[in-house]
């Protein structure tokens, strides 16, 4: 009898301890997910602190000079204008790769000059995907974290590999092109100007296709002679 009751024993804690197991890792699951999306959301002020800097920058530039910063240093103190003017703080720490190391669409890809806008690295798939603040133009659907590009709104695009149009260096396309504007590069890949999904390719007619139209058969040599018709000549002959 006791042997029996200290089965039972043993069987009731194992059950209790898978129990609490389960319980553990669901907890820490949702511990993580609460994690990741607390990191992309820093991520999207960070990068939203960015792009203000980015706009701050373009608004002082002194007529015919670039409107992109030749790197993101020169958002901390800007040397074109008399005194001291810091558009950004400091370079801010990637929330999700934890690195000062940050992605970089560059005005000329060539040189490597005129920050156009800042990406993180991460390569992870965004947790959110969609109910975007207006700040964050065509981030929803987003395939990885990098797909996240923060731009000065209103910044010139220029595509890297264009030639240079106008004056060299104005970082500016021919009319001025801005992302989601006709001639300006998209900072998405994959998508159309703006961020938006290229429209979906039309399917051929799907059902019998009709038969192409068949020659119509010669008509009937009417003057020749039926085989048991007898000519004029053979008429005579008899």
């Amino acid at each position: 009898m006791r042997r029996r009751e200290g089965g039972f024993t043993y069987l009731g804690l194992m059950i209790f301890l898978t129990i609490l197991g389960l319980v553990g890792a669901a907890a820490l699951k949702v511990d993580a997910l609460m994690r990741r999306a607390a990191a992309e959301q820093a991520l999207l002020e960070t990068g939203a602190a960015f792009s203000a800097a980015l706009k701050s920058y373009a608004d002082a530039t002194p007529l015919g000079q670039p409107r992109q910063p030749p790197t993101l240093q020169e958002l901390l103190k800007d040397t074109r204008v008399p005194g001291v003017r810091r558009h950004l703080r400091k370079i801010f720490i990637d929330p999700i790769t934890g690195a000062s190391e940050w992605g970089i669409v560059w005005a000329n890809a060539s040189t490597q000059k005129g920050v156009l806008a800042v990406y993180s690295l991460s390569r992870a798939k965004p947790f959110k995907q969609g109910n975007f603040d207006s700040r964050f133009q065509g981030f929803d659907g987003s395939h990885q974290l990098s797909d996240w590009k923060f731009a000065a709104t209103g910044q010139g695009v220029v595509d890297p590999n264009a030639a240079p149009a106008g004056q060299p260096g104005n970082g500016m396309p021919p009319g001025g092109g801005r992302p989601g504007q006709p001639g300006a590069p998209s900072l998405f890949p994959n998508r159309g100007p703006g961020g938006d999904p290229p429209p979906p390719t039309p399917k051929p007619a799907e059902g019998p296709q009709p038969e192409p139209p068949q020659d119509p058969a010669p008509a009937p040599n009417d003057a020749a002679p039926a085989p048991n018709d007898v000519t004029p000549a053979q008429a005579g002959a008899e």
